[in-house]
């Protein structure tokens, strides 16, 4: 019965991994060779902006998605599935045209500058912007974040709390000591499900980064399309990314108990 998935796992994910050893491993000529390797360290402040611009935007979507899926989980359960509704709904709509309005809103003409100019004040640069990046990032990656802190959530019983009140614990002592412990495969889970994405991004800073904002995603995307053609350096960046995605996830899942 594991045979068709088997099959499929090897055609779709092994071979085209393979593929990127491979050439990220060798020359134009087929030869061994770590050059492609060594000529990352040019794109070190690529690499470093963009972990650092994942990293915002994750820790932006944990401070939101963090009370309302505590929220959403002390709700009655008939109201629980309207608001998760209500926050799965953006996804519906594809992520390029998510990012179009963004870049509608937020351009120099857009709908914020109009209203600004309208109003009698001085228009504000939000396009092409680190911001406007990062803003990107959490609006289309912040239901992966909801999601599994809400799954962790709604299993924490509301008799622990109500115990942990009884025994003279405050807010702030039962959060610490009863409510984040037993969220943390939740924030785990989340935290990853939105820095992996983020990091390897390349659309949203493409389109509401601009040069200045130039991420991994971009740079491989360059390498592999256009005239700057090269796929023994694109796929060494691919490499290198995937090796910045697995230190994350075992960083990660060193605070998680499963």
């Amino acid at each position: 019965a594991a045979a068709p998935y088997l099959i499929w796992m090897a055609v779709f994910t092994i071979v085209p991994l393979g593929l990127v050893f491979y050439y990220g491993l060798t020359d134009q000529d087929g030869n061994f060779s770590i050059d492609n390797l060594s000529r990352m360290g040019m794109y070190t402040n690529i690499f470093f902006r963009s972990i650092w611009l994942a990293v915002i935007a994750t820790v932006v979507c944990l401070i939101i998605a963090y009370p309302l899926a505590f929220i959403l989980s002390r709700m009655d359960t008939h109201k629980q599935g309207t608001m998760l509704l209500l926050v799965m709904l953006p996804m519906w709509m594809n992520f390029l045209l998510r990012t179009y309005a963004w870049q509608a809103i937020l351009e120099d003409n857009g709908v914020i500058n109009t209203l600004l100019t309208g109003i009698g004040l001085s228009p504000l640069k939000l396009i092409n912007t680190s911001g406007a990046v990062v803003l990107g990032m959490v609006y289309n990656y912040i239901p992966f974040m909801i999601l599994p802190l809400y799954s962790v959530m709604t299993k924490i019983d509301k008799s622990v709390l109500e115990a942990a009140s009884d025994l003279g614990a405050g807010f702030f002592s039962t959060f610490y000591r009863v409510v984040l412990p037993l969220s943390m495969p939740g924030i785990v889970s989340g935290t990853t499900m939105v820095f992996v994405p983020a990091v390897s991004t390349f659309v949203i800073s493409g389109m509401l980064g601009g040069v200045n904002n130039y991420l991994i995603g971009d740079l491989i995307e360059t390498q592999f399309l256009g005239n700057s053609y090269d796929l023994n350096c694109g796929s060494a960046t691919s490499l290198l990314l995937m090796i910045v995605v697995l230190v994350t996830m075992a960083i990660f899942n060193h605070f998680s108990d499963e």
